[in-house]
Formats: structure tokens, sequence, C-alpha cells
């Protein structure tokens, strides 16, 4: 299958879920802090480690399978775009402590999840 349309359908399909589980997730915390961001950003590294993990344990190399979920889906699913946009709020709304905890949150976060789903991934 064309590994393009792989990385489109994956991407599509993470936009959407980013959407949707970011939105959800802001509403129902009702803070006044990008949580709906955080919370996206720190389930996409966790999927993303999970399914290295799970390539690297179970000897999958296959492109395709690599272009649908870690380029496409998680690429699509996580926001770069927009954490550094709310971090720009933070900061023009007089909240740079703020800020700042977001961008320690969301950048050490990521990364310890990451290596958690790289964990259970080669635990599967």
């Amino acid at each position: 299958m064309n590994q393009l349309f792989l990385i489109f359908l994956g991407g599509g399909l993470g936009s959407l879920s980013r959407f949707f589980l970011g939105k959800a997730i802001q509403e129902r915390a009702g803070a006044d802090f990008p949580l709906g961001t955080l919370g996206v950003n720190l389930v996409a590294s966790l999927v993303l480690g999970f399914f290295i993990g799970l390539a690297e344990a179970k000897n999958l190399s296959n492109p395709n399978f690599r272009a649908l979920v870690a380029i496409g889906f998680c690429g699509g699913f996580s926001t770069f775009s927009t954490f550094a946009n709310d971090n720009l709020l933070l900061f023009l709304d007089q909240r740079p402590l703020a800020a700042l905890l977001n961008i320690l949150l969301n950048v050490t976060g990521c990364i310890v999840v990451t290596f958690g789903g790289l964990w259970l991934g080669k635990s599967v």
C-alpha cells in the first residue's frame, strides 16, 4: 500500500482524535490552563513509545506500519503548534509561571511517558 496514503489516513485519524480528546479533557477539567493539549501530547507520546517498543520486541520493521501509526497517527495526534500557541497566550496573559509550568509538564512528561510506552510495548 502506498505509504503516502497511510500517512494521510493515520494523520487524519490522529487529527480528529486530537480534536475530540483535547476538547473533552479541556471541558471536563474546566481549567484556565491548557490541559487538553497536555493530555493529548502525553497520550500521543505514550502511544508512540508503545508502538516503537512493540515493533522492536516483535521485530516488526514494517515501513507501512511505521507510516500509518508513528508518522501518520501520532504525528497528527500530537500538537506542537498548539502547545507553542498555548504558551504564547499564557505569556501574553501575564501568566509566565503558568507558561513555564506548561512547558515543563509537556516536555518532561512526554519524554517520560514515551519511555513508559517503550517499556510497555517491549513487555507485550
